[in-house]
């Protein structure tokens, strides 16, 4: 075969496959999943889909969307790459491929100390899901380690369901990596709401064993019984595939601007790139978000099909569902030195600023405002800090004139900090 050869049907492998087909890309396309199921929406799995036990996977596509288009799709597992001889091994067979695109996404990690316990759990895929769904009909005292977007998702939704929850943290707050400790508290109240018990900077000592079951997580202020362990303490980009190529790898399979990795003719899309970001000052960055690796396929499949575009550039935007806060994320914090936070009853909007310039915007159940900042950062608009606190009329105002005028008076229940 020739054409272009995709590893990996997750969100990024598979809209680089119709969108190959969208932007007239002629040659043969192959997308290569070593699940054998349609690609499907992945975040569902840590809510909706826990909570019914009817619940179907979401496929991203149907599977006529690939096969009236000519994309075929292979179940298989791809041990090898050969970068000279353009191909890779897929279920010890050779497979040429005049392009291929690298989206192996990332593994979740797991405490070494709870190896070979029946009753830990991770969340990432499917199949994930499936024995976790299925081992909660016998589970009521759930621990959760790990105060990350999938865990609290996970912790909002058992909680939801009946179950006792605790969710251990070894940060001084949950959401520390990712968010300002004003979104912080305000999840951790609203979980304190639900029935979450929440420890944060928990250093866990060890872990209670009967046979080939975790039955309590060792603390300095005492055992924590548990009936099931969820582990939710981050990602790690699956890059055995390259590094074994010879492919350049950091936190993820480095690639230039255009998407390319070091080796000719192969690229890498989604959570496992780490590519230079513009709202990084150039540096390399991986992202894990189901935005990044759509507009990432997009990109790439335009360039593969020729067009003559400039490097990959978007306004990188996260989200989570955690219980009946939306979560919503505009930018990237890096170079931030200073924060405004406005508060509006069940709103919340936390600015991220590098002196004048606008580099984040974290937003608590305020859509609309969150699609103002990914326009205020894409144009690099420099609002001053009175409009910002005013909220999302006085900006559209304020980009309305052109990026002139002067804040409106705040609404009646609003109140705002310079920090």
């Amino acid at each position: 075969m020739s054409g272009v050869v995709i590893i990996g049907a997750g969100h990024a492998g598979s809209q680089l496959a119709v969108s190959l087909r969208a932007e007239g890309y002629a040659g043969a396309v192959m997308l290569i999943d070593a699940a054998n199921t349609l690609p499907y929406h992945k975040p569902p799995l840590s809510k909706t889909f826990l909570k019914d036990p009817a619940a179907l996977p979401q496929p991203l596509r149907a599977a006529s969307a690939y096969d009236t288009v000519g994309v075929v799709r292979r179940t298989g597992t791809v041990s090898a790459i050969d970068t000279t001889a353009q191909s890779v091994t897929l279920d010890g067979e050779p497979l040429l491929y005049g392009d291929l695109v690298l989206a192996t996404g990332a593994q979740n990690r797991m405490l070494p100390d709870l190896t070979g316990a029946s009753n830990v759990y991770s969340l990432r895929d499917l199949a994930d899901a499936e024995r976790l769904r299925v081992a909660l009909d016998s589970a009521q005292r759930v621990t959760v380690i790990g105060g990350g977007f999938i865990g609290l998702e996970t912790a909002a939704a058992l909680a939801a369901m009946g179950k006792s929850v605790t969710v251990l943290e070894s940060a001084p707050r949950v959401l520390a990596r990712v968010s300002a400790p004003e979104t912080s508290n305000r999840v951790t109240s609203t979980l304190a709401d639900l029935g979450v018990t929440l420890q944060a900077g928990f250093q866990a000592q060890g872990f209670r064993r009967a046979g080939d079951q975790v039955i309590a997580v060792e603390g300095a202020g005492g055992d924590i019984p548990c009936d099931l362990l969820l582990v939710g303490i981050g990602a790690s980009a699956t890059v055995h595939l390259a590094q074994a190529a010879g492919i350049a790898c950091g936190a993820g399979i480095l690639t230039n601007p255009h998407l390319q990795t070091s080796a000719a003719h192969v690229w890498a899309i989604g959570d496992v790139a780490e590519t230079p970001n513009w709202l990084a000052d150039g540096a390399a960055v991986r992202l894990e978000s189901v935005q990044n690796a759509t507009d990432q396929a997009r990109h790439l499949a335009r360039h593969l099909a020729g067009a003559k575009i400039g490097p990959f550039r978007t306004v990188p935007w996260f989200w989570s569902d955690i219980g009946p806060l939306k979560l919503q994320i505009a930018g990237l914090p890096l170079h931030a030195d200073r924060r405004l936070v406005r508060e509006d009853g069940a709103r919340l909007a936390v600015f991220h600023l590098a002196g004048d310039r606008l580099v984040c915007v974290e937003t608590l159940n305020s859509p609309a405002e969150h699609m103002i900042a990914r326009q205020l950062i894409d144009g690099s608009h420099r609002p001053p800090d009175a409009i910002l606190l005013d909220g999302p009329a006085a900006v559209k105002a304020w980009l309305a004139q052109g990026g002139k005028g002067v804040g409106v008076p705040q609404e009646q229940g609003k109140s705002a900090a310079l920090i």
